[in-house]
């Protein structure tokens, strides 16, 4: 697949295995055994040392420079940690929400929700279409262990109704994203895609940043990473 005509392309050993073991110690913290393992995701921010790998001069932000150029910068990060106490599926959807500072009242923006602590609210459709989502691999994903799955070329679709989802992914069909550790898979951040739970399932800890060119409109403020 590629990112220009599926809306999602892997990159291979964006970070060589010393620098994927650096990353998952930088993360450790936000692997504490108090976490709920029916949690899906942890959301992060304010985490020291990720802008290293993140920035536009770290190996993340480089791949999503090329997409969006060098005025991107992360604006979302969340901790995907599956493994066999927390074998959890996701149906077929799209990310229709971003991360901000706070609740401001905007045309065009809403509905809003507050997810581990941080606000969140559902943008329009062009701006989700200008931005690309990143997922940095620390451990091996391959069939048997619940690897993202994309509806490619669905990112053109726009937003895509609820009740129309089914459809659009029989249209479009369904491909396995298959990574090993320090891979990076550069996704449309409206691609439609689903993860089932893992039919063998090992660690599979996953890094998803949201990637954004510019400023959001009347006040509201990106809440960044």
């Amino acid at each position: 697949m590629t990112y220009a005509r599926d809306g999602a392309e892997r990159h291979l050993a964006v970070l060589p295995p010393v620098e994927v073991a650096r990353l998952a110690a930088t993360l450790a913290p936000n692997l504490a055994p108090d976490i709920p393992v029916t949690r899906a995701g942890v959301r992060l921010h304010g985490i020291p040392g990720l802008d290293a790998f993140l920035g536009v001069k770290g190996p993340v932000g480089r791949l999503a420079a090329s997409a969006l150029g060098e005025g991107c910068r992360p604006v979302r990060a969340i901790l995907f940690d599956k493994t066999s106490d927390t074998n959890w599926g996701l149906g077929w959807h799209q990310d229709r929400t971003i991360a901000v500072a706070a609740r401001v009242e905007v045309p065009g923006y809403g509905p809003w929700s507050v997810k581990d602590g941080l606000t969140h609210v559902a943008p329009p459709a062009d701006l989700l279409a200008g931005m690309v989502t990143l997922r940095v691999h620390l451990d091996p994903v391959d069939a048997d262990n619940a690897p993202l799955l994309v509806a490619p070329g669905s990112h053109r679709l726009g937003r895509v109704a609820v009740a129309d989802i089914a459809d659009a992914v029989r249209r479009h069909g369904q491909a396995a994203c298959l990574a090993e550790a320090g891979d990076v898979w550069l996704y449309a951040t409206l691609v439609l895609h689903a993860s089932d739970a893992a039919a063998r399932p090992r660690r599979r800890r996953v890094l998803q940043v949201d990637y954004a060119v510019g400023e959001l409109p009347g006040g509201l403020r990106w809440l960044g990473v």
